[in-house]
C-alpha cells in the first residue's frame, strides 16, 4: 500500500516540475515553496484512493471465484457419476463429447 502512495506522490511532484519546464519557470522560488507539498499530497490521496479500489476489485474477484468453486462442486455432487467415458474425462477441453471422439479416432 504505501508504495502506491509513494509512487503517486512522487508522480504528482512530477506532473508540478513538467509544468514548471512547459512553461519555463524556475522550479524552486520562495512564494512558491507551498505548492509542491500539494500536489505532493493531491498524488499520495490518489494512490491511497487507488489502493481502495484495488483491494475491493480483489475481495470481488476472491469471492465471486470461491462461489463458483462452491457452484460446479455442487453440479459435480448433484450430477454423481454422470461424468462421461474415460476418453471424455480426459479431453483438454471442458466439453468433450460423443462427436469429438469420433472426430479424434
Amino acid at each position: 500500500m504505501v508504495n502506491k502512495i509513494l509512487f503517486w506522490s512522487g508522480f504528482g511532484l512530477a506532473v508540478r516540475f513538467w509544468q514548471l519546464g512547459i512553461e519555463m519557470r524556475p522550479f524552486f522560488q520562495r512564494e512558491n515553496w507551498l505548492i509542491y507539498p500539494i500536489y505532493g499530497g493531491l498524488g499520495a490521496s490518489f494512490g491511497y484512493w487507488l489502493q481502495g479500489v484495488d483491494d475491493r476489485q480483489m475481495r470481488y474477484l476472491g469471492d465471486a471465484r470461491q462461489r463458483l468453486i462452491e457452484k460446479r462442486k455442487r453440479r459435480a455432487e448433484r450430477e454423481g457419476q454422470n461424468l462421461g467415458s474415460d476418453f471424455q474425462k480426459h479431453q483438454a477441453g471442458a466439453h468433450a463429447s460423443v462427436e469429438e471422439r469420433g472426430a479424434a479416432a
